[in-house]
């Protein structure tokens, strides 16, 4: 309950995201006799709503989110930032993931700028989230893993363009008219973690969840939950020069925010005195 109601009072914009996310994790933490761990991949530009949704899943499951020591973040660029250290990568990722999930099955992973990892790096954690009762006597059936990439926006952003084109709204988008399509430009995408990757190929990945890029009323909506969140009086007039001093894409019809929301923060910072 508190996973949906976070989702609709804080995500803007995500339809498709709301609805897949509740109910793909809420399914698998109620299903006593799960086959094989929860994947969950998310995909959309920069300022969508990845991260913040992932750390919503944490705060619904752990009691100190994203704190908790069940909890385990990884940043491509952070953790694996050597392409030639990728074997001792893959060895440090297993014994990571088996250490951890042999104190608490119920342990989330969640794996950030995937279209930044090495091409194979990811490969290496496969046997965790395939349909093993136990492997060296420990089962992963009851762990998440959330995998968190920029690659396959354009794809999304595609089908958003031709929606909007032919005159129906961004929440006639559904499921099935972008995930197989976003599948395949992931995969395909040697600019991806997923290159090729046997966790695609396998049918291993639950949902590809598209996150879909942000119009100007969906920042505006994001500009006034900053605003309220640091106890001010929501400004509309400040609201409006924040959202417009955004920029916007494609360039004749300017619908989308280039950065969604990452810059509201900053910029609110501008305007007040806090």
């Amino acid at each position: 309950a508190a996973l949906q109601e976070n989702l609709d009072r804080k995500l803007f914009g995500q339809h498709l995201v709301s609805k897949v996310v509740v109910k793909a994790v809420r399914g698998f933490l109620n299903n006593t006799n799960a086959k094989k761990p929860l994947a969950l991949s998310l995909h959309g530009w920069t300022g969508t709503g990845k991260n913040f949704v992932s750390k919503i899943v944490a705060e619904s499951i752990y009691k100190k989110g994203l704190q908790s020591k069940y909890v385990h973040q990884f940043v491509a660029t952070l953790h694996f930032p050597h392409a030639h250290s990728i074997n001792l990568y893959k060895d440090q990722l297993q014994s990571w993931i088996r250490g951890n999930v042999s104190v608490c099955p119920r342990s989330l992973f969640i794996f950030d700028e995937m279209d930044k990892m090495h091409a194979g790096l990811i490969d290496s954690i496969k046997p965790f989230l395939d349909y093993y009762e136990l492997l060296d006597g420990v089962s992963y059936r009851q762990a998440i893993f959330i995998f968190l990439s920029n690659a396959g926006a354009e794809k999304i952003t595609e089908v958003a363009l031709d929606f909007w084109r032919n005159g129906r709204t961004r929440e006639d988008i559904q499921l099935t008219d972008i995930q197989n399509a976003l599948s395949v430009s992931v995969f395909n995408n040697k600019n991806s973690g997923f290159w090729h990757s046997t966790l695609i190929d396998r049918n291993l990945i639950d949902y590809f969840i598209p996150f879909l890029p942000l119009e100007y009323r969906h920042v505006k909506m994001c500009v006034r939950v900053e605003i309220e969140s640091r106890g001010y009086t929501v400004d509309e007039d400040i609201v409006s020069r924040i959202a417009d001093e955004m920029t916007y894409f494609p360039r004749e019809e300017r619908i989308y925010s280039d950065k969604g929301c990452k810059t509201v923060d900053a910029k609110l910072d501008y305007y007040y005195d806090f």
